[in-house]
């Protein structure tokens, strides 16, 4: 599995093509679905299980509080399994960015 290169922009900050999808799937699936646009979404449903991208909800504390809302609606997954959502994270989160 490859990541198109039109989603190549969202990873600015690691080499693409030395980046395996299979090996990081909640990287992967984190940064499209977090910063990504339709393309990546769709690329993300067509690649992944619906049951690995819940357990990256849940897992991965990387999500902007609204993706992460937005997301967990999606893939049925209630904000209190959300990583972003539960302490400690979500404290330390508010106190440097409280919005």
């Amino acid at each position: 599995m490859k990541i198109p290169k039109s989603l190549h922009k969202y990873f600015w900050d690691v080499d693409v093509k030395k980046l395996d999808p299979e090996k990081k799937p909640y990287f992967v699936i984190s940064r499209l679905l977090d910063k990504g646009n339709v393309e990546a979404a769709r690329w993300v449903k067509e690649n992944f299980e619906p049951n690995l991208i819940r357990k990256t909800l849940q897992n991965y504390r990387d999500f902007s509080l609204k993706s992460a809302s937005f997301w967990g609606l999606i893939y049925q997954v209630p904000l209190n399994q959300i990583k972003c959502f539960r302490e400690p994270y979500y404290s330390t989160r508010m106190t440097l960015w409280p919005y």
